[in-house]
């Protein structure tokens, strides 16, 4: 039977595995903290059927009226402003945790839409869009004609 020596640096985790795993394992993921371009990051939810798209956007807390939602070509963009509280004199935060601030998503469909028959909708904070693809986009069921005749 050999002899092994212990390492001690052989089992040493290194700072940045340490981190990762104490990410990873947290009940807070930290992606859902971080922004994009000084601008949060919005989570969608895309869905297809054969005739449109439905996205489904978490926006709790943000007036309609301060979303706006773009198509172009392939491209949706929603773009929207949650305003915050203001600090009132002789008050003293002490936990503010929710985002306030700028907030915009662009994703590109798989096919293109039409942007005049679209729909929107806002209930209990989640933003529905119902984006009709367009005809070009629409599968085609193709019949077969005609039969051969035999000579």
């Amino acid at each position: 039977m050999a002899i092994q020596l212990w390492d001690p640096f052989r089992e040493a985790v290194s700072l940045r595995d340490a981190m990762n795993a104490l990410f990873q394992e947290s009940f807070v993921r930290p992606t859902s903290l971080f922004t994009q371009d000084g601008l949060a990051v919005l989570p969608l939810d895309v869905t297809e059927t054969a005739d449109e798209f439905v996205i489904k956007a978490s926006v709790p807390g943000v007036k309609p009226e301060d979303v706006q939602i773009t198509v172009q070509g392939d491209t949706l963009t929603i773009r929207g402003e949650c305003r915050g509280e203001e600090e009132k004199t002789g008050e003293r935060w002490h936990l503010r945790e929710r985002h306030f601030g700028s907030f915009q998503r662009s994703v590109s469909l798989p096919a293109p839409v039409d942007s005049d028959k679209a729909q929107a909708s806002y209930e209990h904070g989640v933003l529905t869009l119902t984006l009709p693809k367009t005809e070009d986009a629409k599968p085609r069921q193709i019949k077969i004609g005609g039969s051969a005749s035999a000579a």
